[in-house]
This record gives structure tokens, C-alpha cells and sequence, in this order.
């Protein structure tokens, strides 16, 4: 009985493919990769004899060094003879012509018995013949195809214990008959040990029956390959030997352009190196064409390395990173070239930094990449080089000042909005010693505003934004500022002020490192056109937009933009875009738009758990305008739901963070969707709360659109008294509010009386015995919107565990 492919269907997949379309199939791999027991697979689901499919021939072609030994061996599997005079090569064409069989010839070394040209030979002769190669590397040969074959995929250092090179692990220690292994105990041990096999099956293997002979602890990382690294690089001429043991000295995989640099060759010269190295399977190359190399091979070739090759290499990405980068600070776009070798530009970058001779030259790269980066969302990418930048050494002032508060940014949207303001007090300092301070200080406070602004603390934003204007000594900060202010300005409903903050910072010209800012300065215009009921203005702006972004590759931007105009016109076909690896400040407008799509298809009780998701991580990243807009949404989908409690509540919270950031027209929406709960319910108030909305709106030339658009309660003359005030919400229109909707109870106060509606859910789960991941699939939310519950329970309960809290609820009841 053959052992299971643990992990390889895809790979079986590819070779069952790869056998119906072409006669010569080589499976090529490093040695211990399971090359052969993937072509028993293959044997196996083809019938032998003749009641089904081809029967196979097997040759066990790994100690054959000649191609007589290789064809004669061949003859015997397939049970032909030879007549006197005849050739070998002849023999084996008839022997296989008009005969339904597979040759398997398992471990063949193609360049010691130079098979290639034979076997292509006999192919081209034949109608029938059928050959699967096992080999290291490939003949290189019209007729053959190629399916490779990788190590098995070992966990990362924090992913969980798990898959087919764990499995394998396990299986094969029980084999041998070694204790049962504990991975939560053990996890640090297997871990050492599968990521010294390299995912390798075969090593994988070696190690568990040496860990069940030994134990865990005591075993060994397996050293067979080292011995064929070593063998393979004595046999190499000397530029080959001289490429593997560079391409060892780096720990990620490389394009050709990034090769040819660190082995000082000419792009051609180095394809040609890299490819000798892939026909020994000492190197592979993917479907880009990027180069890596296996980390056992490249263990060993890093070891082979001498110190003329870490400077080579050093000096060859550094030059590399230097012609590629942009050359001024502020340009870049999301398809440059050099982001596909993003991981060579980090090491080149960092390697630059830790260096004090380079690290100047390591840090003025580092401020040229960031545009890229942020342009084309990579924030962790960015986060991890430019705080690397710093953790190096202080490097000049002002270009210091520049990256510490370009890594503000980058934390701010990777870990919350505020994570990065130490990063701001940091450039701060760098500006301190910079030539010109006041220039560094005016662009920290612009930075500092778009900060408050995503956290919907506008006060601050525009405070800030007007010390940076004030600050800015030739001007160069005062367009990106005034566009803060704008935004400002049109969250608040203030339209003339915004409108004549766009027409201040939109250029007369644009230049190739602001263009972001005129793109987002037009989508401002077309969001105040959508609030003033300009529909087709706001489509054909947006739209604008969004074709302009994608010319320029300004994928930020547009891609916002997009998701406005995905509101706007429902047949626009949206871009694709993997939503997990998208920054929180832009993930959550993309998430609640998908939420809206969801209502409009009626799909009410997905689109509250997607709005659900979308408040929790908003809250948790604290974008706070992001959560009013998924609060409105999870409230309308409440609302279609019947879940008028859970719809009040939500909006009540909606409403109160209006009220806090200043933002009237979205707290006109929250009290359109509370006079619609109100209507439903028979509260005479119902028309007074729309009259509140309609009292926000009028001042501001506004109408009703969204959900607004989706009620219908007639306004009454007046809104409740004393909620408004001016044109704004007044400091007691949240308590009026709430009001309304509080009803005397004869039951007993109950410490649950803390939790909101969909706190009261989780908690009622918990008392049942299921976990997060259960509890999320009842609620249609994701576990991380569970567990974020269950800390806001916590918290006011003064708590700690789920056992407590069932006790609590048992309790209440």
C-alpha cells in the first residue's frame, strides 16, 4: 500500500494534466521531495493489464551513469529482446511503438547519460510511446513538459501548528514508534525541526524516526543534502559555483534584474547562470520568473560562501536599490517596477541603514520608496523598512524627520489611527537638528490632521491643518493641508468653506508628486454634489476619478473613489481587490460598501454582520467616521431584520458620536432611521425626529440620500424641543433622543442592563456553552466582532472570564 501525497493534490493535478496532453512528462524536484512516490500515485490510478489502461514499466534508473546501462534496463522492464546487430536505441523505439504503456524511469540523471536527445528521438519515431521522467534536472527537450515539484509548506513561526508537513511529522514518528508528540508543549522543537527539513518529505521523514528514537529534543537537523550541495558545487564551473553560493546569502526570492546585480553579470549572463542552477534543482523559479532557493540548499550554499561574496552581495543590491528607486521623494506610483522585488529592496534598504558608513544613502532610499508603498497600500511593507530605518541610528535630520513621520502614517493605518503618533514626536526631534525645522514641524502637524481626521476628532484635525498652514515657511505643505481642511469642512456639511478650501489647494498645473491630492480634492467635490442631490455631477466627478487613478496607478485614491461611485451607480464594474491585505482607513469604506450591496440585494442578515465586523474593527483601529457610516448601516439592516432594540441602540451610539465629532449630516441620517424604528413601534414621535433631520439639512442645502432616501416619515413642524440648536445638534439632543425611546419596566434591574442588545446576545451564547467561532456563525458576524463583545463585556462587567459572565447571566435570570 502506498503511502498518502500528503499536500500534493494540486501537484497530482498538474501531473495527470500534463500526461493527457503531452507523451513526455519530467518530474522535476530536489532530491527528497517525493518526486517518486507522486509517479506511484500516478501509476496506481492507471489500470495495469489489459482489462483497463496502459500498463507501466518501471526502470529504477538512480545508480545508471551511461546510456547503454539506461536503455538495456528499460528493454527488461518493457520484456522486449534484441536481435543480433541490432541497436539499443532501436530496440527501445519498437519495443514501445503501437504498445499502450508508460515508461517510468525513476531518478534518471539526464546529464550524465545524456538521455534527452535519445528519448526524443524515440518519441519523434513513435505514435504511442509514452515516458515519465523523475529527475533533478530537466532535458531541455521540444517533446518533454515539465512538472516540478516543491517541499511541502511548513508553518510560519506564529501560524498554528498545522498541514502536511506537520502530518507527516506526526505519522511517520508513530511509525517508528516514538511517544505521542504535544504541540502545544513541543511547539518550539517541531518547529526547529521541520524548519531545518526545509519542508522536504523526505528529511521530514529522517527527522521523525530520529525524534522518535531520540526524542524531540535531542534530534538533529538532517544533513543529507549538505553532501549534495557540497558534491553539486565542486562540479559547477566557476561562475555557477560562484552564483549558488551568492543566491545563498539571500533570504527571498529575486528577479533577474536584481540577480544579474548580485552577481555582476549582464542580465543575459545571469539568466543563463540561474538556469544551469534550476536544471540541478539547486534553485527554482516560479511562475514570474523569480528566483529562490530551498532552505536547506541554501543553508548549505550560505556556508560555502566566502567574504568577497557577502560584499558582492551587499554592494550588488545596494546598487540595485539605488537605480531603481525613484529619484525624488514624492514620486511613485503602484506599478513600479522594483515592487516586485520588494523583499530584495527592504534587505537592501536595512542592510544599507545598520551599516553607519551607508547609512545615509540607506535612508534617502528608504524615503524614496515610501510613495510606492503607500500608493499601492503595501503599509506593513513600509511600516516594517522605515521603522527598521530608524531602530538602525539616527541618520541625517532631515531626512530622518521625513521617514519617522512617514512610518507615523504607516503605523497609524496598520495598527490604529493614533499608533503612529509617537512616530510624529520622534520626527519631531529629527527636526529639532534639521536645516530648516519649521518646514519639518509644519509637515508633522499636516500629518497630525489627517491622523484626527480619521479618528473624528475634527476639532483637532482642523487645528492642526491651520498650524501647518501657518508653520509651512515656502509653501510646500500649505495644498495638502488645505485639503485636510476641506475634508474637514465637507464631514461637517460646511460646503461653501469646502468649496473654497478645494479651489485654494487645486493647482494650476499638476505636478508629478501631488497628484494625489488633486484626485482626492475632485472626489470631495463630487461627495459635497451627492449631498446637495447633484447625482449625475457626483457620478460623472467620481467617475473621473477613478479612470484618472488607474492611468496614473494611484491605486489609493482610486480605489476610494471607487467605492463612492459603487454607491453611486450600480453597474459600474468594481476592480478587483483582495480586501485582508488592504490598510483599515481603506478596508472598512470597501467592507461597508459590500455591506450596502449586500441590503440592496436584500441580503439583510449578511449585511448586519458584515456592518457588525466593519464597527468592531473600526472601533478597534479607531477610524471614527468609518463607524458612524458602518452604524448606519448595521442599523438599516437591524431595521429590515425586525430587530428594532438592536437597531435603537446602534443608532443612539451613531447619534451620540455625531454629536462628538460634529457631523450633521450623518446624524440626520442616524435620526431618520430612529424616526423610522419610532413609526414602527407607534411613537408619537416618529415625524418630530424627522423634523430634527430635515432642521440639519435645510441650513446646508442637503437632501435625503442612502438609507435616509429608504424612509418615508413625514416631518412634523418642528423637531423636539431643545435638539437642536443653530443649525447643530444640541448638548442634550442625544438624552432627548434616548428619551423617546425609554419605557418605564416593572422587571428588576439587572447588572446585564450595562450591555448593549448585541452584548446581551453574545453574553446569552456564552451561558449556552458555545464558542466564539459558534456564536459568530449564529449572529452572521466574524469571531474577531465576538470577541471584541465579549471585551466590551468584560470591561463593564468588571469580569474576566466566560465562566463568570454564564454565571452572571444564569443569574439575571
Amino acid at each position: 500500500m502506498l503511502s498518502p501525497c500528503l499536500g500534493r493534490d494540486e501537484v497530482r493535478r498538474a501531473l495527470h494534466d500534463a500526461l493527457a496532453e503531452s507523451r513526455w512528462v519530467s518530474v522535476v524536484g530536489p532530491p527528497g521531495s517525493g518526486k517518486t512516490l507522486l509517479v506511484r500515485h500516478l501509476a496506481a490510478d492507471s489500470a495495469t493489464g489489459p482489462a483497463g489502461g496502459p500498463g507501466v514499466a518501471w526502470v529504477d534508473a538512480r545508480t545508471l551513469r551511461t546510456l547503454d546501462e539506461l536503455v538495456v534496463a528499460a528493454l527488461e522492464s518493457l520484456g522486449a529482446e534484441t536481435a543480433p546487430g541490432d541497436s539499443l536505441v532501436g530496440a527501445l523505439g519498437r519495443a514501445v511503438d503501437g504498445r499502450d504503456c508508460l515508461l517510468v524511469l525513476d531518478g534518471l540523471d539526464l546529464d550524465a547519460t545524456g538521455a534527452g536527445p535519445v528519448l526524443q528521438t524515440v518519441l519523434e519515431s513513435t505514435s504511442d510511446a509514452r515516458v515519465v521522467v523523475t529527475a533533478l534536472t530537466t532535458a531541455r527537450q521540444p517533446l518533454e513538459s515539465v512538472v516540478r515539484v516543491g517541499p511541502l509548506p511548513v508553518p510560519a513561526q506564529r501560524a498554528p501548528l498545522e498541514g502536511p508537513a506537520v502530518e507527516l511529522f506526526l505519522r511517520r514518528i508513530r511509525a517508528a514508534g516514538g511517544q505521542r508528540v504535544d504541540l502545544t508543549a513541543q511547539a518550539h522543537e517541531v518547529r526547529r525541526l521541520l524548519g531545518a527539513t526545509g519542508g522536504l518529505p523526505l528529511l521530514i521523514e529522517q527527522v521523525a524516526v530520529q525524534s522518535a528514537l531520540v526524542g524531540l529534543a535531542n534530534a538533529m537537523s538532517a544533513v543529507s543534502l549538505d553532501q549534495a550541495v557540497d558534491s553539486a558545487h565542486a562540479l559547477l564551473d566557476d561562475a555557477s559555483a560562484t552564483a549558488l553560493r551568492r543566491i545563498g546569502l539571500l533570504d527571498f526570492r529575486v528577479g533577474l534584474d536584481v540577480l544579474a546585480r548580485v552577481l555582476d553579470a549582464s542580465v543575459p549572463e545571469a539568466a543563463e547562470l540561474a538556469g544551469n542552477l534550476v536544471r540541478r534543482s539547486l534553485l527554482e523559479v516560479d511562475g514570474q520568473g523569480q528566483f529562490d532557493m530551498l532552505s536547506p540548499i541554501r543553508g548549505r550554499a550560505r556556508a560555502l560562501a566566502r567574504r568577497s561574496d557577502h560584499d558582492a552581495v551587499a554592494a550588488g543590491l545596494l546598487a540595485w536599490a539605488q537605480a531603481h528607486a525613484p529619484m525624488h521623494d514624492n514620486y511613485g506610483a503602484a506599478d513600479a517596477a522594483w515592487l516586485r522585488d520588494l523583499p530584495a529592496m527592504r534587505h537592501a534598504v536595512l542592510s544599507a541603514c545598520a551599516d553607519p558608513a551607508t547609512r545615509a544613502e540607506g535612508y534617502s532610499i528608504a524615503n524614496r520608496i515610501f510613495s510606492s508603498l503607500y500608493t499601492s497600500m503595501r503599509t506593513r511593507e513600509a511600516v516594517e523598512i522605515l521603522e527598521g530605518a530608524l531602530a538602525s541610528g539616527d541618520g541625517p535630520p532631515e531626512i530622518g524627520a521625513q521617514i519617522a513621520r512617514r512610518a507615523g502614517i504607516a503605523a497609524s493605518e496598520m495598527r490604529g489611527t493614533y499608533e503612529g503618533l509617537w512616530l510624529l514626536a520622534r520626527s519631531d526631534e529629527h527636526a529639532s537638528a534639521a536645516p530648516n525645522p519649521a518646514e519639518q514641524l509644519c509637515k508633522t502637524a499636516s500629518i497630525r490632521a489627517e491622523m484626527h481626521l480619521d479618528a473624528g476628532d475634527l476639532a483637532s484635525a482642523e487645528t492642526e491643518a491651520e498650524r501647518a498652514i501657518d508653520l509651512d515657511p515656502d509653501g510646500s505643505i500649505t495644498r495638502q493641508a488645505t485639503r485636510t481642511l476641506a475634508d474637514v469642512y465637507t464631514s461637517q456639511g460646511r460646503f461653501s468653506e469646502a468649496a473654497r478650501a478645494v479651489a485654494a489647494a487645486m493647482p494650476a498645473r499638476t505636478t508629478g508628486d501631488e497628484r494625489w491630492i488633486d484626485l482626492s480634492l475632485r472626489t470631495l467635490l463630487a461627495r459635497i454634489a451627492l449631498e446637495q442631490g447633484r447625482i449625475a455631477e457626483a457620478v460623472a466627478g467620481t467617475r473621473a476619478v477613478v479612470l484618472e487613478a488607474r492611468e496614473l496607478a494611484e491605486d489609493r485614491v482610486g480605489l476610494l473613489a471607487e467605492t463612492l461611485l459603487r454607491a453611486l451607480d450600480p453597474t459600474w464594474e468594481a476592480s478587483p481587490v483582495v480586501r485582508e491585505t488592504l490598510p483599515w482607513a481603506v478596508r472598512l469604506p470597501v467592507l461597508a460598501q459590500d455591506g450596502r450591496d449586500l441590503l440592496v440585494r436584500g441580503e439583510s442578515r449578511q449585511a448586519a454582520g458584515l456592518a457588525a465586523d466593519v464597527v468592531a474593527l473600526a472601533d478597534s483601529a479607531r477610524l471614527g467616521r468609518d463607524g458612524v457610516e458602518a452604524r448606519l448601516l448595521l442599523g438599516r439592516a437591524l431595521v429590515d431584520l425586525g430587530d428594532l432594540d438592536q437597531a435603537t441602540t446602534t443608532y443612539l451610539t451613531a447619534l451620540e458620536d455625531c454629536r462628538s465629532m460634529r457631523l450633521p449630516l450623518r446624524a440626520a441620517d442616524v435620526l431618520d432611521g430612529l424616526a423610522a424604528v419610532a413609526r414602527v413601534r407607534g411613537l408619537p414621535e416618529a415625524r418630530s425626529l424627522a423634523a430634527a433631520a430635515l432642521a440639519l439639512r435645510a441650513p446646508r442645502m442637503a437632501v435625503r440620500w442612502g438609507y435616509s432616501a429608504d424612509y418615508d416619515v413625514v416631518p412634523a413642524s418642528r423637531p423636539p424641543e431643545g435638539c437642536i440648536e443653530g443649525d447643530e445638534l444640541s448638548a442634550d439632543a442625544v438624552t432627548l433622543v434616548t428619551a423617546v425611546f425609554q419605557r418605564p419596566t416593572s422587571a428588576q434591574p439587572s447588572v446585564l442592563d450595562a450591555l448593549t442588545a448585541a452584548e446581551r446576545q453574545v453574553a446569552e451564547r456564552v451561558a449556552h456553552g458555545l464558542t466564539s467561532r459558534q456564536i459568530a456563525e449564529e449572529l452572521f458576524v466574524s469571531p474577531r466582532t465576538v470577541d471584541a463583545h465579549l471585551t466590551h463585556i468584560y470591561r463593564k462587567l468588571d469580569i474576566n472570564t466566560r465562566a463568570r459572565l454564564a454565571a452572571l447571566v444564569v443569574d439575571s435570570r
